[in-house]
């Protein structure tokens, strides 16, 4: 596939996260995907698909809506599609996560193959790890 149609994947695949439709979401990936969050905080490391869909439902859970990620720079290349982007949702607990991130995407055959997301991990434990 040409470095536009997986930019094209990946836009639609954050825009299916924005809105908070896992299923959706998780079938834009390859059954044997993987997503690595950076740093040292509780939700680091490397997630299979069926892990980072239980992460993610579990995020949700401290959140009053989806975390609506809004791409702000791309650059595509081959299957590699890398983005700066931010995040934005209040959580129950009254705070606002509003992050920046790095993403490389891995896409393959039209799917996520894989993710690295970089991202300010002492904001993120701060308010999505921290009661």
């Amino acid at each position: 596939m040409s470095a536009e149609t997986n930019k094209q994947t990946v836009a639609r695949f954050l825009e299916l996260f924005s809105s908070g439709a896992v299923k959706e979401t998780m079938a834009m990936m390859t059954d044997d995907a993987t997503w690595w969050v950076a740093g040292t905080m509780p939700i680091s490391g490397t997630y299979t698909k069926a892990q980072f869909e239980q992460l993610l439902s579990g995020v949700l859970d401290v959140c009053t809506g989806p975390i609506r990620i809004e791409p702000r720079d791309w650059t595509a290349e081959g299957d590699r599609v890398a983005l700066e982007a931010e995040s934005f949702v209040d959580t129950r607990n009254g705070r606002t996560y509003n992050n920046l991130y790095h993403f490389k995407f891995k896409v393959r055959d039209g799917k996520i193959a894989s993710v690295r997301e970089y991202l300010d991990t002492m904001h993120a434990n701060a308010i999505l790890c921290t009661p």
